[in-house]
């Protein structure tokens, strides 16, 4: 089994970010459209003292995202994907053009994906991101 843990990364003060991800089910086969029923995202600030529930940005809270807009059927290799020659079947740009995301220069936020798959269990992934 993997370890969980989070991909880091940095973002702009109100700018948008891409996040990329090889997303895989329990049993290590790549995801695919057919295979995911529903997907939404979270932001939110890390604070250390605020214990298991970080507070939310407003316009980023539990956000349905549609599948054939995120998941990928074939991993990607294009010159966005840096950490290794296999690719990426999940990407996702922020909307900020109604909700800024990351407003606070120094502030950790971290963005929560959670993948419903047809069948199986939910798969989870984030991304803590420092705003420059």
């Amino acid at each position: 089994m993997a370890s969980a843990k989070d991909i880091q990364g940095a973002v702009f003060q109100n700018a948008t970010a891409t996040f990329l991800a090889r997303v895989e089910d329990s049993s290590g086969a790549q995801l695919t459209q057919a295979d995911v029923s529903a997907v939404r995202y979270t932001v939110s600030e890390i604070d250390n003292e605020c214990g298991d529930q970080p507070p939310t940005v407003v316009g980023h809270e539990n956000v349905a995202l549609s599948k054939t807009d995120v998941v990928f059927d074939t991993l990607q290799t294009d010159s966005t994907w840096t950490a290794d020659a296999i690719g990426y079947n999940f990407r996702h740009e922020l909307d900020v053009s109604q909700h800024e995301a990351f407003t606070k220069v120094g502030q950790v936020y971290q963005v929560r994906f959670e993948v419903t798959p047809t069948a199986g269990q939910k798969i989870v992934f984030r991304f803590r991101v420092r705003c420059i």
